[in-house]
């Protein structure tokens, strides 16, 4: 929880602190690419050093499990850029 929480605080941030609006469609399909590539080298790692048929579900569980979690940090980080282009739009025009 304390992790995703501080990537939430890290993407208000990132929001706030970088001018104009973000383009939250690249960060997302940055964030896919970084998700796939080490979901891959963490499922090939399994692979090699798990004996076996458990190799082989440790590796493909293993590749989906941090694609899917690098995704939701991603967005999360996306929800805290969000909220910093906002706070940004409001106090900037104050």
């Amino acid at each position: 929880m304390w992790f995703e929480l501080l990537v939430l605080i890290i993407g208000i941030a990132f929001g706030f602190f970088h001018k104009g609006k973000e383009d939250f469609r690249g960060l997302l399909k940055t964030g896919a690419i970084i998700g796939v590539i080490l979901g891959v080298i963490f499922g090939i790692i399994a692979f090699l050093f798990a004996p076996g048929l458990l190799g082989l579900g440790l590796g493909i569980a293993g590749a989906v499990g941090i694609f899917i979690g690098i995704i939701i940090l991603v967005i999360i980080f996306i929800v805290g850029a969000f909220i910093g282009d906002f706070l940004e739009d409001k106090l900037k025009k104050e």
